[in-house]
This record gives C-alpha cells, structure tokens and sequence, in this order.
C-alpha cells in the first residue's frame, strides 16, 4: 500500500512551495488542503478575516491553484491516515496532525517582531497573535528547513532549537534569475509594491508611500503593483489621485515586474530578496544590510529536492521500512524530478544523514 503525505498551503506562494516539494514524493499519495484551524473558527476566519490565509481572496486562489494543477484536495486533511505532514507555517498546529510527523518549511521573509511577538515569548500568548515573528517556536515538528543561514540565526536567537533547523533554501525564492525571461512589455520604470497593512488592521500612511514613488521615479516611469488582499478599488482611487500618470496592475506575476525594473519600492515584504538577488535598487522598510544578511539561497531551484531528501533520510533514520520503501521507488521520484547535474559535494550531500544543526548544503 502508498503511503500517504498530506501537504498544507496557504497563500499561492506557499501552496506552490508544496506543489513544488510533492514532485520529489512521486511514490506517495500527495494530498494538499488550504491553510486550516480545525474547528469551528475556521468559519468565522472565512467571514470575518478575508485578509488571512485562512480565507478570503487566499484561500480561493490557492483552491484555483490546486485545481488548475490538477492536485488532490483533502481539505482540512480529513481523510487522515497520513504518514507525515509537510507545511509552511507551525503558528497554528491542527490538532489532526498533532499525532504526525512534521516538516516545517520557512514560507518567506518573517515579520518583525513587534508586541504581539513579545506577548508570545513572555506572556504565552497564542502564536498566530505574533504572525510569522513566532515561526518555529511551536517545536512540533522534526526539521525545520530555513531559507538561509541568517535566518537559520535568527531562529535560532529567537529560540528554536538549533539541532531542528537545516539550511537549504526555500523553493520559489532559491533562482530568482529564471524571472528575467518573461513577456511583461515595459522595462526600466520604478515599480511600487503595495502591502495590505490597512487590511490587518495595522496602520499605513498611503498618501505618504505614494508621494514617495513619485519623488523616487522623478519622472521616470512608475508602475504600482497592489497587493492581491488589499482593497482594489479604495487603492487605484488614491493611486490616481496623487500619481495620475502612474500605471497600475492588480493582477500579474509581481516577480517578472520586478525582475524588469530598475528601482523597486515596497515596505516590508519578501519580494526584498527577489530584488535583492536580481541587483535592484531597493527601498524598503527593512535595512538593506539586514535583507543580504538573510536572502535566501541562490541554487538553482534545487532547495525542493533538497528539502526531499533531507526528509526521506530522516524519515529512513528513524523507520526502517521507509528505507525499503524509498529504495524500491526511488528511481520513479527522481526520474520525474528535473535533471540536473549534481557535484561530488551534491552526491555527498544527498548520502548525508539529516538533522544535524544548522548544516548549510552545498
């Protein structure tokens, strides 16, 4: 019998991070669900939060994800009989899969930690009021795989335990070169990515942010790019109140947009480290030193196969059947991976056992 892995998204980012690690699981029954609490919660979540993963706009693009992917939805993972769970985020941890082997995998750039994450660490406040500042800190999962070794630091001084966390990179933001060849029309303007603060109910100036991109641009082009969860049309109406002759797209791939300007503005968000990587000019809310200190790894768009087989080794560790299994199945998962040419230091690594602290992979 298959033995099943249960994979849970969120935003499309995350969701198309799971899409990206279940090709590594072609011998598992891969079962994906949007973002999920588990109880009655997650019905007032879907009313009232629509600017969390857990509904609204996310919730219905990540399912136009999986289905245009063809993937098998569980919602909720309610078929249960899982043998392992592979997730973005540990804030919330379903009591479903309390029971299961956790993999976490570090979603993108973390929120700063503001008082909510110090209610959190002090307090014992529950960890969603932190957002992803409190990343890690539930310790209910086996590995926790990290996008860089700054940030396998700052987990670490945050107080996740070291001998958890392996530095991988994280897919979606480990080869950000393969954006330079798209179709978007325009290149070298200013480009302004909007956030949806208002919408969390935090406070933002946007009559400041917008005058900003105007004095940044000084005339060149300027392209507002708005957040996929913010008010579309409160947004376009102050956009072309203060930069009337600013373009402005609500829909789109943000990272091509990037990838084609020459200037990029924003306030605190991942696509920092798409620009970063890409040698744009970058102002942003985070210090620019800080966003080198923690960009991801640059490698190839291998972090997915990575991630794989630091799990299977673990889970063969710990099982001994999983190395059965995996060795009978084994040339079907690779040969459905992408090809690519692995060094002596690759091969190494691959034969390596996982779980040791903080181990950078070549």
């Amino acid at each position: 019998m298959r033995k099943k892995v249960l994979f849970i998204g969120g935003s499309v980012n995350q969701t198309s991070m799971m899409h990206a690690l279940s090709r590594y699981f072609q011998e598992y029954d891969c079962f994906f669900t949007p973002y999920y609490i588990g109880n009655f919660r997650d019905g007032l979540m879907k009313k009232y939060f629509d600017f969390s993963i857990l509904g609204g706009k996310y919730k219905q693009h990540t399912l136009e994800y999986l289905a245009s992917n063809n993937l098998k939805i569980d919602a909720m993972g309610s078929s249960g009989d899982y043998d392992f769970v592979v997730t973005c985020q540990d804030l919330i941890i379903q009591k479903n899969i309390k029971n299961k082997r956790i993999f976490l995998v570090q979603e993108g750039m973390t929120d700063p930690q503001r008082l909510g994450y110090f209610c959190v660490k002090r307090l014992g406040f529950p960890r969603w009021i932190a957002g992803t500042s409190a990343t890690g800190l539930s310790n209910a999962y086996d590995l926790f795989f990290v996008a860089s070794k700054g940030y396998a630091d700052l987990f670490i001084k945050n107080g996740v335990r070291p001998e958890k966390i392996m530095v991988t990179g994280i897919p979606n933001f480990d080869d950000v070169k393969r954006f330079l060849k798209n179709d978007f029309p325009y290149k070298n303007f200013v480009l302004a990515l909007t956030s949806n603060l208002r919408e969390c109910m935090e406070y933002e100036n946007r009559r400041e942010f917008i005058l900003k991109a105007v004095s940044i641009a000084a005339g060149r082009t300027l392209i507002f790019k708005l957040h996929p969860s913010e008010n579309m049309h409160r947004a376009v109406r102050e956009i072309k109140r203060h930069a009337p002759h600013a373009f402005v797209y609500y829909t789109g791939n943000t990272n091509h947009l990037i990838a084609n300007c020459d200037v990029l503005i924003t306030r605190y968000s991942s696509t920092v480290f798409i620009g970063e990587a890409l040698g744009k000019e970058i102002h942003a809310d985070i210090p620019l030193a800080e966003v080198r200190q923690l960009a991801p790894i640059q490698n190839g768009g291998d972090s997915a196969r990575r991630i794989a087989v630091c799990i299977k080794n673990h889970l063969e560790k710990l099982f001994p059947e999983y190395r059965r299994y995996h060795s009978s199945q084994r040339g079907e998962t690779f040969n459905h991976a992408p090809r690519r040419v692995i060094s002596a230091r690759g091969r190494a690594f691959a034969k390596a056992p996982c779980g040791l602290a903080i181990r950078e992979e070549p």
